[in-house]
């Protein structure tokens, strides 16, 4: 049957922009929200923080759920629950409900992300998923344009709980359109194939079944009578293959549970490793807090590499965590956020001290950086499909650490048309790093697995900026320790920014801080951060190239003639 894919691209880019939105308006609001609850500074620093540290701990787990219980549900869900807790947000009367329904509203954001992007995974070919992404990516940019400017003008006109109460239209109208896509998930059997690169290179094209359907391989004579087929088992050559394709089943061909040891597990590492980074700012990294944090987390984490090579139903699994395209990407992802955002926050310094500028002055420096990936982005399809991932990717790298170091040498002499130009070169190198690695994790996820796909890539999304603020304020604070204390009081709010939407951050951090004496510190930090972002050359090295990149939709478009399956509840 024709594909419907408009719906499912219109819930994508709308759950997309109500986070980007919520991250931008609530920098905004915060010294309103201080004010009027009587709360201190550390009480507004974990509005920020708690939301994070849900999100980030949870993303890989719902995306699993996703996989598991259809996507279209757990956006529907996690949108009625962002809605809600914003509207509790905004009757709160006190700051620890504010902090506690951030907590939760940060479960139903992590409900929410990773479907945003397995949607598109199931609605679109691979050849034209990219295509997808870039527009996704591009309404992020505008969202997070005017929600600083949205946000200025509610808190100005209304107080700081407009800015909560915008979300719940905007939620419900994520509500309607994700009903749609269900309805047409459900009438719409979808067949797919995938390619899965293992490390050492061979590239498998598998069949793939709907998502919550067994895959049956056999001729179309064979009908019902052929019941669910059995489970490989390790000592069997094609288990590998057919984990690629299909979850593991039961006898009865039900699917296997989860269990709560590896979702505990994982949850626990990743809470305990953004906990941690969250506070070098304040603590820095040797500090004992710091160290312990970061311990705590590769224990826990050791831990749940363990349960994972010994149960029967991983949380990721192998056909993920072996795919090197997907493990390129989030790693990719990582570095080089981390280099962009410790950037971006080392600029806001770099901007208000050394340059003079005021707080509006210096988020208009950075506009440019948003427009280019607002316009950029759908150019990146197109570069994608000319000379494929990997030197697509390593351009885009290229721009992020020639962007950073450009920014340590901006000085008090320089003009708007220079600043402008770093910034646009750094937003080039965003949209196109951005769009290349999400465009090859989506498109390399088995359409069973979407869903923690999704999740793996959001949650590098969390992690990088996370890591690169800590790598920034880590670094000023050996030649300017006041900068460093304040950056312990606007890194959270930053990372939540970017916990929901890249360039979110990019404008809310312009003006996160105010004038200090931080200006010789900013140099060898910016160049220690290009040197972060430029370890991404690595990982974008291993992507595939273009006739790899070319074979697969080809590759697909054989393969789904020769599948049989069932229409059953696909999201």
């Amino acid at each position: 049957m024709r594909r419907r894919p408009v719906p499912a691209l219109a819930a994508s880019v709308t759950g997309a922009m109500i986070v980007a939105l919520d991250g931008t308006v609530l920098i905004v609001a915060q010294p309103d929200l201080q004010r009027d609850l009587g709360a201190s500074v550390a009480q507004v620093q974990w509005t920020s923080t708690g939301y994070l540290l849900a999100v980030a701990a949870l993303l890989v787990i719902a995306g699993r759920l996703g996989d598991r219980h259809g996507h279209s549900r757990l956006l529907l869900i996690g949108a009625l629950g962002f809605g809600a807790t914003s509207a509790g947000i905004a009757l709160a009367s006190g700051v620890g409900w504010v902090i506690g329904l951030r907590v939760l509203q940060g479960l139903f954001g992590a409900l929410l992300q990773p479907a945003t992007l397995a949607l598109l995974r199931l609605a679109y070919p691979a050849d034209r998923v990219n295509s997808a992404i870039a527009i996704r990516t591009s309404a992020i940019g505008v969202a997070a344009a005017a929600g600083p400017v949205l946000g200025g003008v509610l808190v100005a006109q209304f107080g700081w709980r407009a800015v909560f109460l915008i979300n719940i239209p905007v939620a419900a109208v994520i509500a309607v359109l994700t009903a749609t896509v269900r309805e047409v998930a459900a009438t719409q059997p979808r067949t797919d194939a995938i390619s899965a690169t293992p490390a050492h290179g061979r590239t498998d094209t598998i069949s793939a079944a709907p998502t919550h359907e067994p895959t049956d391989t056999t001729s179309a004579s064979a009908g019902a009578d052929a019941g669910p087929p059995p489970r490989p088992t390790d000592a069997s050559p094609t288990s590998r293959r057919a984990d690629v394709g299909t979850p593991p089943r039961r006898a009865d061909g039900g699917e296997r549970p989860l269990g709560f040891v590896g979702p505990v597990l994982l949850a626990a590492s990743l809470a305990l490793a953004v906990y941690a980074l969250v506070g070098v700012p304040a603590h820095s990294w040797v500090a004992a807090p710091t160290l312990l944090g970061l311990l705590a987390a590769a224990g826990v984490a050791l831990l749940f590499g363990v349960h994972q090579r010994r149960t029967e139903q991983p949380l990721v699994p192998s056909a993920v965590a072996r795919s090197t395209p997907v493990i390129a990407s989030m790693a990719l992802l990582l570095v080089v956020m981390g280099g962009i955002f410790g950037a971006l926050f080392t600029g806001t310094f770099l901007l208000q001290d050394v340059l003079g500028l005021d707080p509006f002055d210096a988020g208009l420096r950075v506009l440019p950086m948003t427009a280019v990936m607002v316009v950029g982005a759908p150019l990146v399809s197109v570069a994608l499909r000319r000379f494929g991932a990997r030197r697509t990717a390593v351009a885009g790298t290229l721009l992020v650490v020639l962007g950073i170091a450009g920014l340590s040498r901006l000085g008090p002499a320089s003009t708007w048309p220079a600043m402008s130009i770093v910034f646009a070169v750094l937003g080039a190198g965003f949209a196109t790093v951005m769009v290349t690695a999400t465009g090859t994790v989506v498109r390399d996820a088995p359409p069973a697995y979407a869903g923690v796909v999704g999740g793996l890539k959001q949650t590098a999304m969390n992690v990088g900026p996370t890591v690169g603020i800590a790598v920034a304020a880590g670094v000023m604070a050996g030649s300017a320790p006041t900068v460093a204390s304040v950056a312990a009081g606007s890194a959270p709010a930053v990372a939540s920014v970017a916990a929901g939407s890249a360039p979110a951050a990019a404008s809310a951090v312009a003006g996160s801080a105010s004038a200090l004496a931080g200006g010789s510190a900013t140099s060898p930090t910016l160049l220690v951060l290009a040197g972060l972002a430029a370890l991404g050359l690595v990982p974008a090295a291993l992507l595939p190239g273009r006739s790899a990149a070319a074979r697969m939709p080809a590759a697909a478009s054989a393969t789904s003639t020769s599948v049989t399956s069932t229409s059953g509840h696909n999201s």
